[in-house]
């Protein structure tokens, strides 16, 4: 898993990198342009920041995810491998945002507004998402944020436990992705029909769903 950000106007010229989630513990080590954050317990790298990192790839016209391709992520391994770190980082370019079915809706064991879902994102791979929106139930459209999805405010979705039950994910609302004039109250988008199970969410097309 690669998820990676950058905002020059509030960081400078930092690409941030998250490979995995934040741990209890965590340590830093710094060699030239590249600080590794890990867990000192077990060694594990979770992430990193690259300094003055047009250097590396040249300018970066973004603000906020950066979507890097192989060839970029090979640079960033070969400066890592100079710095004297091990290169471990992978391209990860599928998108994290796919349009789900909601399969079944349970009561949630300890909460009142929560439902424990079913949530079908591709033939054979069905996802427990535990959801709070008011108007969930089985048998819609919905948009899943996956397990190494960022939101468009910067949220990165990890495995997690509400209230005790595992969340592989998140059921999202139109505000939730920014999609405009998306209604300003909690509840799942629910995707019309001609949204095929399984695909990437088109965001493009999603502009106009509330027009």
């Amino acid at each position: 898993m690669l998820i990676s950000s950058y905002n020059q106007k509030a960081l400078g010229d930092v690409l941030i990198i998250y490979v995995a989630p934040d741990a209890d513990e965590q340590a830093v080590e710094t060699k030239g342009a590249f600080t590794r954050i890990f867990n000192p317990e077990n060694d594990q790298t979770l992430g990193y920041n690259v300094d003055a990192v047009s250097k590396i790839l040249g300018p970066l016209d973004v603000n906020g995810q950066v979507w890097l391709t192989e060839a970029q992520v090979d640079q960033l391994n070969a400066g890592l491998t100079a710095a004297g770190f091990k290169p471990d980082l992978e391209a990860d370019l599928e998108s994290k945002f796919i349009v789900g079915y909601v399969e079944t809706t349970e009561p949630h064991p300890d909460s009142n507004h929560m439902l424990v879902t079913k949530t079908r994102v591709a033939d054979g791979k069905t996802l427990q998402i535990v959801s709070g929106s008011p108007n969930m139930q089985a048998d819609i459209k919905v948009v899943v944020a996956e397990i190494g999805a960022m939101m468009p405010n910067g949220q990165i979705i990890w495995p997690g436990k509400l209230r005790g039950v595992e969340s592989d994910g998140m059921i999202s609302s139109g505000r939730e992705l920014q999609i405009p004039n998306a209604p300003d109250r909690p509840g799942a988008l629910i995707l019309p029909d001609d949204y095929e199970v399984g695909q990437p969410f088109d965001f493009d097309k999603a502009q106009t769903l509330f027009s």
